[in-house]
């Protein structure tokens, strides 16, 4: 009899599709965040256990790792979240408080990378709204006000496990909280969704439009051989080069390295930052900032109308540099941003300051 076949915790069925590990990736990644990684701010507020690896790591944005014969007071070291075995309620539980003032949800994936023997045998993941933490955290592994998110899926030993929602969700979350049952452990939890943010009151207000909390997407690029596209609308300046966008050398002349950002919303361009922290001696020789007002189903790409703001301008070592932008002949607001790099190496952020447009 498998320990699934007597759960009592009630559920809602959930229409959703698991998507295979070598697709998650493209999946999820071109127009979604994940709105719990500790990069854009999720935070671990509560858990059920944590006796054999801390809850935290599972927000960690960087793939899992694996030191074999590392041994600590508990026991093997794991990158990942593991409770004590012989677990005596049903689950056990993490809550995890959005890095984004609050989202819809598309997807989930749990990732149990080197978790073998002591996998979770399935999940389950819930969400709620609310401005108070501590009432979140009160209900523990009750029901509480608790709505489904992705019933009650299982999963196996070292892989990457994810689940497309067939009708992403219209709810907005500040809150989930992920069940593993009965107990167990996993590396890794993603929350794939779409920014909901707070703009300010006041319209002329100068916002960043490219920043992943106010609803921007990194939607494709060139290349990111060594770190992601995504790291670029971050907040902060980041801790080291891996948490920014770095392509590969180049070797042809002329060559140049192109990211495409979705902003979090229509507006009028002011000010580029791009800031090359970190990157000192494989920084980009140069910028160049093109703008795009794009009505189309699919993402633009580079072979479209684009209209530049910002002729190529020289970059220099892990410095923050402030380029004002006038759009000129872009006509009406501007939705996506291109950042050309000259000819190729390592930008950490990207920030574009302007107004947001206000339709009537």
């Amino acid at each position: 009899m498998s320990v699934l076949d007597d759960i009592s915790y009630p559920l809602d069925n959930v229409d959703a599709n698991r998507i295979a590990p070598g697709d998650i990736d493209k999946t999820f990644r071109s127009h979604c965040i994940d709105m719990i990684s500790t990069a854009i701010g999720g935070k671990v507020l509560a858990y059920s256990d944590q006796w054999f690896a801390e809850a935290t790591n599972l927000l960690t944005p960087t793939p899992p790792i694996r030191q074999p014969g590392k041994m600590v007071y508990t026991g093997a070291w794991y990158d990942g979240w593991e409770t004590r075995r012989h677990n005596p309620e049903e689950f056990d539980w993490v809550v995890i408080q959005l890095g984004v003032a609050s989202g819809t949800v598309e997807g989930v994936e749990v990732d149990t990378t080197y978790f073998s023997g002591n996998h979770a045998p399935a999940i389950s993941v819930e969400g709620c709204f609310s401005q108070d933490d501590e009432e979140v955290i009160s209900w523990k592994g009750s029901k509480g006000k608790w709505e489904t998110i992705l019933g009650l899926q299982t999963c196996g030993p070292s892989e990457r496990f994810a689940w497309k929602l067939n009708k992403p969700t219209e709810k907005q979350y500040t809150h989930v909280r992920l069940n593993m049952y009965p107990d167990g452990g996993i590396a890794r939890f993603h929350l794939y969704g779409h920014a909901i943010p707070v703009f300010p009151e006041d319209e002329n207000a100068i916002i960043d439009l490219a920043a992943a909390q106010n609803g921007a997407v990194a939607v494709s690029c060139s290349d990111q051989h060594f770190s992601k596209k995504d790291n670029l609308l971050l907040p902060g300046r980041g801790k080291d080069m891996g948490d920014g966008w770095e392509t590969a050398r180049s070797r042809t002349k002329g060559h140049t390295d192109w990211v495409i950002v979705r902003l979090g919303a229509p507006g009028f361009v002011q000010k580029v930052i791009v800031d090359t922290a970190h990157f000192r001696g494989n920084f980009p020789q140069a910028v160049r900032i093109e703008v795009i007002s794009w009505e189309g189903e699919s993402e633009p790409g580079p072979e479209e109308e684009w209209k530049t703001i910002l002729q190529d301008s020289k970059c220099g070592p892990d410095k923050e540099h402030e380029f004002e932008c006038k759009q000129g002949d872009a006509t009406g607001a501007v939705t996506h941003v291109k950042l050309v790099i000259i000819p190729d190496g390592g930008v950490k952020r990207l920030r574009v300051l302007g107004r947001r447009e206000i339709k009537p």
